[in-house]
């Protein structure tokens, strides 16, 4: 019994390979290749989703100040990905060691890094039905997309996320295997492919068939809408829709179809060690694929706005450049002067640039 990479609600580095009589595969060439694979990448993972969603909770703070349901959606889906951060330096170490944190951090990091996942995905389905709201009930959408009704519905998302991540919490607990202390989910051991198989079914359902199906049902009434209006920009906004639904399926359906063969090996007829190896292999690679999700959430869901890259243009020219000024005068930048003018839109490109 031995390997695998940190996945969704049954991650550890220590899996069992349970052939019935046979004998247990020693997963040791997979370990190996998780030990080199996972610290770099969930290093970059680190730096760049700690960069993205930290401007952007600044941004929407600073800036914005919080002044639509759009933005309360975002500032809740960048504090979710800064939770599925935050764990990600601790499973990068336990990729090349042992674990040493102890049991409690082991279930509070298993929880966090369920509820930022979960969390993150809802906070996506929130601003689809926002975008919908906005753009293809616009009448409605003046009532209905308020600042209430916003951290409302937030409230409720966390509670929600929350309750889903609680097997992460209940069953995973640290085990000394072959003087090595893992962090892994224990299941009760006449149920254990029971519970792996409807964790696994729960979380592509959660994470992937409902997403897309809202997402797909959304976007095409909002493409419709926006090629009957006469708005400049709408082509643009019909491509930045297709960019936001196939780069959610690339990074998360191959993951999630690995887990599904993983957990019904019966079912697919994967019942050789070498399949197995890799099988986990594909694991390791297709969730670090995933996590990468949550360094591009900034750009296509904040970044991507005009009116929010101004902000950002802003803060970098008075914060950034103009300290830097004081020790380099390469960076001087007259501030007052790019700053005037704040801002002015047409109705119609704001309601395309704050849906979309």
């Amino acid at each position: 019994m031995e390997n695998n990479t940190t996945d969704i609600d049954d991650w550890s580095l220590t899996t069992e390979f349970d052939y019935g009589d046979s004998a247990p595969c020693m997963g040791t060439e997979e370990k190996h290749f998780a030990s080199k694979l996972l610290p770099p990448l969930y290093s970059l993972v680190v730096i760049f989703g700690l960069t993205g969603n930290m401007l952007v909770v600044l941004i929407l703070v600073k800036y914005k100040r919080l002044k639509s349901m759009t933005d309360i959606y975002l500032l809740n889906l960048a504090i979710s990905d800064l939770l599925f951060v935050f764990s990600l330096p601790f499973w990068a170490y336990y990729a090349v060691h042992d674990w040493i944190f102890g049991e409690a951090l082991c279930r509070i990091l298993s929880g966090v890094y369920l509820l930022g996942f979960y969390s993150g995905i809802f906070f996506i389905i929130l601003l689809t039905l926002d975008r919908y709201l906005a753009i293809v009930h616009a009448v409605f959408a003046l009532k209905a997309r308020t600042v209430s009704y916003g951290i409302l519905t937030s409230v409720a998302t966390w509670v929600l996320a929350l309750l889903i991540s609680v097997p992460g919490i209940v069953f995973h607990k640290t085990q000394k295997e072959n003087s090595r202390y893992s962090c892994s989910a224990h299941y009760p051991s006449d149920q254990r492919n029971v519970w792996k198989q409807f964790l696994t079914l729960k979380m592509n359902i959660l994470g992937l068939v409902i997403p897309m199906f809202i997402m797909i049902c959304s976007y095409t009434q909002i493409i419709k809408t926006l090629l009957q209006c006469r708005n400049e920009k709408k082509h643009k906004a019909v491509r930045l829709i297709f960019i936001i639904m196939i780069v959610y399926f690339f990074f998360w359906a191959p993951y999630n179809v690995c887990l599904l063969l993983r957990d019904f090996q019966g079912a697919f007829s994967i019942t050789t060690c070498e399949g197995n190896g890799q099988l986990h292999k594909a694991i390791q690679v297709t969730e670090t694929i995933s996590m990468i999700h949550c360094c591009i959430n900034p750009v296509i869901y904040a970044f991507a706005g005009e009116k929010f890259r101004k902000y950002l243009r802003n803060f970098f020219r008075k914060q950034i450049a103009f300290h830097f000024s004081k020790f380099c005068p390469v960076f001087y930048v007259d501030t007052a002067e790019r700053a005037s003018s704040t801002y002015t839109q047409s109705t119609g490109e704001q309601e395309v640039s704050a849906a979309l």
